[in-house]
């Protein structure tokens, strides 16, 4: 547990312009995942080009600022077919870096191709070996793995790097041992790991042991350092955290403001903060946009961001995390939208979501590190 309180400087308000924004070109997934979050994953509804033209009149000129990303993101994005996507990526500048979110079960030769000529970045969605896979199905109810390893299979022939996204619904002893050998057997150059959240129209429980989720991040530590070849993203993060604790810089980790993470939905609309609200709505909030880019540039979208009801309502509990939380200088006050499909509400402070992946991860990491640590000489 962090040795002290103190209060950080950082992440109040929303800021005006962002590292990247997530683009939804169809709601259609071919899966079926049972812990999916997604509202309307069985229907084909599909981006327009003026939408994303609208998106990228905003984009390109902050791309020429600095690094930015376009994160497509579904539904299945690759369900969109090639000339759908490619018209959609046209009205993007050079500078703009473009990023994949996919089941791999549609990648072949022609979308590798694809992928290279639009310098795309991809990351798969896959939960470790058959087994671990039980619950991403076709919608036929039939397991989905075989064509998941086949699509990256097909990745790697053509020489393409990769990320991977792996959800843990139940975390148990061993487990992270046997997914970081699972992972560095796939290829993938990058890893994230999520454990199973409760949100969207997933509302299976999240509630897990406290020792339990905490020995599993241990462990995943532990893996990672016997062959550090992959990127472990939740790791890494946590570890630079820990050094700027002990550096006295921990105050600088965070940004200033809060990044607004635009998801631009497959009609225009803007939702912030959470991708995973889009998409639904709620008699107090309605449907949690905050502008439509047909209508309003994405800019003056984003510099009301505070005006929206629900926004305002989130800001105080960031708030409050922050005048409570020894750990809100790690995690920066959690997420928009585990606190609404958790609590109801958007001003609570602690969710399921921040003990398993915030405070259970930051804890993990320290007693490995408090396992591990050399004897007094």
């Amino acid at each position: 547990m962090p040795a002290r309180q103190r209060t950080f400087s950082g992440m109040r308000g929303v800021a005006a312009v962002p590292t990247y924004v997530v683009m939804q070109p169809t709601t259609l997934c071919n899966l079926d995942c049972r812990y999916c979050y997604l509202p309307l994953r069985a229907a084909d509804r599909r981006m327009p080009v003026a939408v994303a033209e609208a998106v990228a009149a905003a984009v390109n000129p902050w791309a020429e600022r600095g690094r930015f990303s376009v994160v497509w993101h579904g539904g299945e994005p690759l369900a969109a077919g090639r000339d759908h996507l490619a018209a959609l990526i046209a009205p993007f500048g050079p500078s703009v870096e473009h990023h994949v979110q996919t089941n791999a079960t549609l990648i072949d030769d022609d979308w590798c191709a694809f992928f290279a000529e639009h310098r795309v970045r991809v990351s798969v969605s896959v939960d470790g070996g058959r087994e671990r896979n039980a619950e991403r199905v076709t919608r036929a109810g039939r397991p989905a793995y075989d064509r998941i390893v086949r699509g990256v299979a097909t990745l790697r022939r053509h020489g393409l790097p990769f990320s991977a996204l792996a959800v843990v619904s139940r975390p148990e002893p061993g487990l992270a041992t046997e997914l970081y050998d699972y992972f560095l057997e796939l290829g993938c150059d990058v890893l994230g790991v999520n454990i199973e959240e409760t949100e969207g129209v997933n509302l299976r429980g999240n509630a897990h042991d406290a020792a339990t989720v905490t020995a599993f991040w241990a462990e995943l530590v532990a893996a990672w350092r016997r062959d550090p070849r992959i990127h472990l993203r939740e790791v890494e993060w946590s570890l630079r955290y820990a050094s700027a604790i002990l550096d006295g810089t921990d105050d600088d980790v965070l940004p200033r403001r809060l990044d607004p993470i635009p998801t631009v939905g497959h009609d225009g609309s803007v939702t912030l903060l959470s991708p995973e609200l889009a998409g639904f709505s709620d008699s107090r909030y309605g449907d949690f946009s905050s502008g439509n880019v047909l209508d309003t540039p994405l800019a003056e979208i984003l510099s009301d961001a505070e005006r929206t009801s629900w926004v305002g309502e989130f800001l105080s509990g960031v708030e409050a995390c922050r005048a409570s939380c020894p750990y809100f200088g790690f995690c920066g006050g959690g997420h928009a939208a585990n606190r609404y499909f958790e609590q109801g509400r958007f001003d609570g402070t602690e969710t399921e979501h921040c003990r398993n992946s915030k405070i259970r991860l930051l804890e993990g990491v320290l007693e490995h590190a408090r396992d591990h640590q050399s004897p007094a000489a």
